[in-house]
């Protein structure tokens, strides 16, 4: 009999209409991304199941207990933002480390762990980090089961972790984003890339901000999508450390 993980999708934001149209909210696209490594797991399947929160709209599990682990999700806002449901989620954070309650932090959610438990997220000076880039796996990851050097991942990001929080171990980095993996415990996970992307899915977004990036750094971002994605592979660590 497989192994039954209910995984709790905390949603932290609303993706508009322009770009939700055949791709779905986070929760959808992490269903899919997760059904979809889990099918190739032969007899290492799980039984997967899901719940989703509207934690933008204030709407939280009943019980921290009544699922198994959680993904908390991109959102367009900041982890610093002046809003109530951000300032809300900061202590259900700490909550969830304090309960050692399994983790993955996606984007805005690894760096709002990080802001919620002592490190710090800011605007990159950099500017926008957005396309496929290949990162790379730090000395700290050597006794890990990640089986890889590095991976290719989709970015989308403006903010990102400066300071880790204590406690925690940087596990993999690239040139743009020094803090891009990061692991506390055997319970929590987080990067900064978004494996729950599609790479139809990237460009619509990236067309629809356009305007935002310099011409260069959108053309580059384009073209890097011609490439492999390990959405796949970092789909099974996710559920790797959900089940281990």
């Amino acid at each position: 009999m497989n192994k039954s993980i209910h995984i709790g999708i905390l949603r932290a934001d609303d993706i508009i209409p322009e770009l939700s149209e055949g791709h779905g909210q986070y929760p959808e696209m992490f269903e899919r991304l997760l059904l979809a490594a889990n099918a190739l797991r032969g007899d290492q399947q799980l039984s997967l199941r899901f719940s989703s929160y509207a934690i933008n709209h204030g709407v939280y599990p009943k019980d921290i207990d009544e699922v198994d682990a959680y993904i908390l999700t991109g959102s367009k806002n900041s982890v610093y933002d002046n809003l109530d449901w951000i300032k809300n989620l900061q202590p259900y954070v700490q909550k969830l480390h304090a309960r050692k309650k399994k983790l993955v932090g996606i984007c805005f959610g690894h760096q709002m762990v990080a802001q919620a438990l002592g490190g710090q997220t800011e605007k990159s000076d950099k500017g926008w980090g957005i396309g496929v880039k290949d990162t790379y796996f730090k000395p700290a990851a050597k006794n890990t089961n990640f089986n890889a050097d590095s991976y290719r991942i989709i970015y989308s990001h403006q903010d990102q972790v400066s300071v880790a929080p204590p406690g925690s171990t940087v596990l993999a980095a690239n040139e743009f984003c020094p803090i891009a993996m990061t692991a506390i415990g055997d319970h929590i996970l987080t990067f900064q890339g978004h494996p729950e992307f599609s790479i139809d899915f990237t460009r619509t977004v990236f067309d629809f901000r356009k305007m935002l990036y310099p011409e260069e750094l959108y053309n580059t971002a384009m073209k890097s999508l011609d490439g492999e994605v390990d959405t796949l592979k970092i789909a099974n660590w996710m559920i790797d450390f959900i089940a281990s």
